[in-house]
């Protein structure tokens, strides 16, 4: 196993789960929680992030085979996603200012899906999964992950220490930053899915 690599999709997924972003709307819906319900949380949207990207990445390459749906297309489309999310990140405030609402578990709907694993990030995991070959390639991408759903937990389980560190034109600074690594990663899938194109035509 390539550890280099490893590291790369690491950080790669982790920047595609957004954290800082993700870090605000924890903060915001949680004002005022005990520190135990927190915790708890966190946990739950961790455990809900890992199963859907475990699940959009090994689904990825079925999905295209049973839909017929070219990969190189789906490349173009999810990178468009992908850059609007970025812009959106990059442009607005991305400190929520009021409480996230949910009819049921709020660490699934919406915390989980689509806060910080949104229409960008669902595109990035199928392409991911329809892309690699081999079994080395698919333990490597879900082991990344695992991890990056960990750092997600980390994140969010001290979410109260980081805010404090951070403040939040911190964290809003940090979330910019993450939005200019997404528009650069979606040109990057963009731009793949036009030259694979071109060469097949």
């Amino acid at each position: 196993m390539n550890f280099t690599h490893l590291i790369g999709t690491v950080v790669k997924l982790t920047l595609l789960l957004t954290p800082f972003f993700v870090l605000a709307v924890f903060i915001s819906s949680c004002e005022g929680w005990p520190q135990k319900e927190r915790k708890q949380l966190a946990g739950r949207i961790a455990l809900a992030v890992l199963v859907i990207c475990i699940v959009l990445y090994l689904c990825g390459e079925s999905l295209f085979r049973y839909l017929g749906i070219g990969l190189d297309a789906f490349r173009i489309g999810a990178g468009l996603v992908l850059l609007l999310n970025g812009i959106s990140m990059v442009r607005d405030n991305v400190v929520p200012g009021r409480h996230v609402e949910s009819d049921g578990d709020m660490a699934v709907v919406p915390l989980a899906l689509p806060t910080t694993v949104g229409p960008g990030t669902i595109g990035a995991l199928v392409v991911m999964g329809a892309g690699d070959r081999g079994y080395q390639a698919k333990i490597v991408a879900v082991l990344a992950i695992i991890i990056a759903s960990a750092v997600i937990y980390v994140i969010l389980r001290y979410s109260e220490y980081i805010s404090k560190l951070m403040k939040r034109k911190g964290i809003a600074i940090m979330s910019k930053l993450t939005g200019m690594y997404l528009v650069s990663l979606a040109a990057q899938i963009i731009f793949d899915g036009i030259r694979n194109f071109l060469l097949v035509k």
